[in-house]
């Protein structure tokens, strides 16, 4: 069953060329902290490019509860009218963030230092998700958490009248809690410090510093210390949302496995801690090219161009590199199958604990599909058929990820058999025009299986 409705099976077939330009919509994680920051502002943020997948205004509707005023005008413009930090109201009902596993960790951090108690709830995927590593550091700032067996939502927490900074190691990488633990920090008196052994998408720290919180970030032997100086008064800000560099993965790849295709994705956000799915697709022989390259809102935004690319090669890609494409990974071993060889990815472990076991889905329907797939616990290694070589026909399982559903999709443009998936509707989460989109530029997707 869909997140947020009855299944909506697709199915995907082989197309001519993909060609035109593919805009994508705004860039989920720094639409999530536009308005949790501008909710913890005092004044109004403007905000223009928002996402408005399903997660986001998951987020939107939760900073309403807490005491903001959020507002959308139309078209991507929306403001919020900010508390200040440490003035969320205690919310009178339970907060649904239904598939947004980021929505809820940063929202947990953002009250977990606030006298006020707040309960938790997702989608069955959502609720089947650890939290334990975001409550566990916010333990230490004197928040308690109550859930379910394994640390999972339903989940109460109850903020800490009396917060005090920590020092937080943080112990995989991960970005969603990372930030949990400075937006924590901006109640705390004194200064809170995180500290990560491996970069991670560092949208927190850029956007902490643009409301005017204190934040410092040194490169160190421990690692990357950051260090916030906490009850800051955040200004409110105008946000122009760059576009999502995880979404213009999907039509990038499309790109370079369908024959004759020439896709342009502008405006994408090219943050080094979110590019290393473009990287990577380049080593791999992939026609990739930025242009009109610049700055906007302090990010790096260029134009992609895609093209056709049929002498894609395996590569090892580097497990340091992880942490700035953990989301496109299930995407990549889409194009891994029609390169040359072996792809091997190493360092994923994260990927078991998203919005599904992505290493297993990917691997069960890439399988059925007529693709070699091995995995370890944090590990997978695809060996390509090369170009007009993969057999498709197979149903393939969502399990509730926008990710699967839409790589499985991508998959089926270039295969020799369609492709099903059983279930595409949690792409509205993060993706709402992927389908229109995806048509526009000559796929042939379909509702219903085939």
């Amino acid at each position: 069953m869909s997140a947020h409705g009855d299944p909506i099976p697709m199915t995907s077939q082989a197309c001519g060329p993909l060609t035109g330009t593919a805009d994508v919509p705004g860039d989920k994680s720094i639409s999530h902290r536009s308005l949790i920051l501008g909710a913890m502002a005092v004044g109004e943020t403007t905000i223009t490019g928002l996402l408005e997948g399903q997660d986001v205004l998951d987020t939107a509707r939760a900073m309403r509860a807490f005491g903001a005023q959020v507002v959308d005008h139309g078209g991507g413009r929306w403001s919020v009218h900010g508390v200040g930090v440490g003035g969320f109201a205690e919310p009178d009902n339970v907060i649904d963030c239904g598939n947004s596993g980021t929505g809820v960790r940063l929202i947990m951090g953002a009250m977990a230092t606030s006298p006020i108690t707040a309960t938790f709830t997702g989608d069955a995927s959502l609720n089947g998700r650890p939290m334990a590593r975001v409550t566990d550091p916010l333990s230490l700032f004197g928040c308690v958490a109550v859930g379910r067996a394994g640390g999972r939502l339903p989940m109460t927490l109850v903020g800490a009248a009396e917060p005090v900074p920590v020092r937080y190691a943080v112990p995989v990488p991960s970005a969603q809690v990372k930030s949990a633990v400075l937006l924590a920090g901006l109640n705390a008196p004194g200064q809170t410090v995180v500290i990560e052994a491996e970069a991670t998408r560092d949208h927190t720290e850029r956007m902490l510093a643009g409301f005017g919180a204190e934040v410092t970030v040194e490169e160190t032997a421990e690692g990357r210390v950051i260090t916030l100086t906490g009850q800051p008064e955040l200004s409110p800000q105008h946000i122009e949302v760059p576009r999502d560099p995880s979404s213009a993965a999907f039509p990038v790849c499309a790109a370079l496995i369908v024959p004759g295709s020439d896709v342009l994705v502008p405006g994408i956000g090219l943050n080094p801690t979110r590019a290393g799915l473009f990287t990577t697709l380049r080593e791999m022989g992939a026609d990739l090219t930025y242009e009109n390259e610049r700055e906007e809102g302090g990010e790096p935004v260029a134009d992609l161009r895609a093209r056709f690319s049929p002498d894609l090669r395996g590569i090892s890609v580097p497990p340091e590199r992880a942490a700035s494409m953990i989301d496109e990974y299930p995407v990549l071993s889409v194009v891994a199958a029609f390169a040359e060889g072996r792809t091997e990815m190493r360092g994923v472990k994260e990927l078991r604990v998203k919005e599904s076991d992505r290493i297993d889905a990917m691997a069960r329907g890439l399988r059925a599909n007529g693709i070699e797939v091995e995995e370890g616990p944090d590990w997978w290694a695809v060996t390509g058929r090369g170009h007009g070589k993969v057999p498709g026909g197979a149903t393939c399982a969502s399990q509730l990820d926008h990710r699967i559903a839409m790589s499985f999709l991508i998959l089926g443009m270039a295969a020799n058999a369609p492709v099903d998936v059983d279930d595409a509707g949690p792409i509205a989460t993060s993706f709402p025009i992927f389908e229109p989109l995806m048509q526009r530029l000559g796929a042939r997707i379909s509702r219903g299986a085939a």
